[in-house]
């Protein structure tokens, strides 16, 4: 009864023992995410176009427009690189739940039956022994004592694995959405300019038919002509790029929707001009976007992963210890069952490796790789904010310039009025009442693609503000424990 005791004491000393080697994780206190810069208000941020408001999770919902809105629930549905992410995210749960497996006890169960011949020197007997018709029955379970933590670290790393490949499925999800929405907004964009520049053709149209009938009363010359001939072939070659534009932006709807280019008819995308927000765009502050942008959450858990790996890494420079039992039946066929045939074992095995074998260069790489995903990290979140800040400029900007162009359209269209009343009344020549027409179509033009610009700048802004995946995620697909330590 004493050695079976000692095992046991010893036993219950190495479980009393447990520990969980390696550094435990936590954001550093000097990582870019804590700085007191990147969590304050966004230097764009105070334009009168901007709200400091929560960004809302469906933003293109913040245009009202239906078809946009029916556009977008069908890419979050179809779309094959989210198809791809979501595969990629089930992987990885599988392997989450294969490392916490390694949590449970193992069994194992097998049978044999063998006509073997055995040695009878292996015996150390000159006769040889009879042929005989073997049979082997048995069941074995074994439990691996975590008393160093291996599998705890195994299984921090496969969560934080799964968390950011969750990570990166809502990052698509936000790409996606964007897309779609710039697909759209690029349709209607071409088909404004395509428009405007309609008109003026439309305009320099007019303009040449005067002008040829002056020159058959003599009143200008060939030159004049054929300088109004070379302006009216200068517009009409701008149409063929906008009518490309509008179909390639159908064709991008197509793919973003799973769908092929011949699927999607144009009368599901047509519309005429981009649409406009009903109310200031809401950013937000530093703080709430490095919550909110996926890609830093992805960064933060690849760290949070490579830190825990070091941990398993260091646990091999301590033993393992695995209790286990088994119990069964070996010998010859027809007495198995018998007394004699039984067998069973119970007990620990304690194995260890030198750490000659380079464990500890191993650890010193795992330490190096997550410096670099704490460089990554820091990166994505100075990229984040780089992002945003450029985003807010440019979209203030370019809503500044509309206005300056909104403003000289309105003056155009006030002399073209002004001018064709002046015509009207016999005191303006014809000529001179559609030069205030062209230019009032050449400012409605440039109006029309700066317009297009201020739709596109808003999708930039929404994509670096990272919302738009959180209703399109029905629940969260993988745990949470642990997380209190990230804080």
């Amino acid at each position: 009864m004493r050695p079976r005791r000692a095992w046991v004491a010893c036993l219950c000393a190495c479980l009393s023992a447990c520990t969980t080697v390696g550094p435990d994780y936590r954001v550093p206190d000097h990582a870019a995410v804590r700085g007191a810069a990147a969590n304050g208000p966004l230097q764009e941020g105070q334009a009168p176009a901007v709200a400091i408001a929560a960004v809302p999770d469906d933003w293109w919902r913040l245009y009202d427009d239906e078809r946009l809105d029916r556009l977008v629930t069908k890419a979050l549905a179809a779309n094959t690189d989210l198809r791809a992410a979501s595969a990629n995210l089930r992987r990885a749960l599988a392997l989450l739940h294969e490392v916490e497996a390694e949590n449970l006890p193992q069994g194992s169960a097998g049978a044999g039956v063998s006509r073997a011949q055995l040695s009878g020197e292996s015996y150390l007997q000159q006769a040889q022994p009879p042929v005989f018709n073997l049979g082997d029955l048995g069941l074995g379970a074994s439990y691996l004592v975590d008393v160093f933590g291996k599998l705890a670290r195994a299984d921090e790393a496969a969560l934080a694995g799964a968390q950011a490949s969750e990570a990166t499925l809502d990052m698509v999800r936000v790409t996606v959405a964007a897309q779609t929405v710039r697909a759209y907004v690029q349709g209607c964009a071409a088909t404004h300019d395509l428009h405007a520049a309609s008109q003026q053709l439309a305009v320099q149209q007019r303009t040449l038919d005067a002008i040829r009938r002056l020159l058959a009363a003599g009143r200008v010359g060939p030159a004049e002509l054929a300088r109004e001939d070379a302006r009216s072939e200068a517009l009409r070659a701008a149409l063929p790029p906008l009518q490309a534009a509008r179909s390639a932006a159908r064709y991008r709807l197509a793919l973003l929707l799973g769908l092929a280019p011949a699927a999607l008819a144009e009368a599901e995308v047509a519309c005429d001009a981009e649409p406009v927000l009903r109310a200031p765009l809401p950013v937000g502050d530093g703080a709430a976007l490095l919550r909110r942008r996926p890609d830093v959450r992805q960064a933060e858990r690849e760290l949070a992963a490579a830190t825990a790996r070091i941990g398993v890494a260091t646990a091999d420079l301590y033993p393992s210890i695995r209790i286990g039992a088994s119990a069964g039946l070996t010998g010859v066929l027809s007495h198995l069952g018998s007394g004699p045939t039984a067998r069973w074992s119970v007990g620990p095995l304690l194995s260890w490796t030198w750490p000659t074998n380079g464990v500890r260069h191993r650890i010193h790489g795992l330490e190096a790789a997550a410096d670099a995903a704490l460089a990554r990290f820091d990166g994505v979140v100075l990229r984040a904010l780089q992002e945003t800040e450029t985003a807010l400029s440019a979209y203030t900007h370019e809503l500044e310039r509309h206005a300056a162009l909104h403003a000289a359209s309105e003056h155009a269209a006030l002399a073209a009025r002004q001018q064709r009343r002046l015509w009207e009344a016999g005191r303006l020549p014809y000529l001179a009442q559609l030069d205030a027409e062209r230019d009032l179509a050449a400012a409605q033009a440039a109006l029309a693609a700066s317009a297009g610009r201020v739709a596109a700048r808003q999708v930039d802004l929404f994509l670096a503000l990272g919302g738009g995946w959180q209703s399109a995620r029905r629940q969260a697909a993988v745990p949470r424990k642990g997380d209190e330590k990230n804080d």
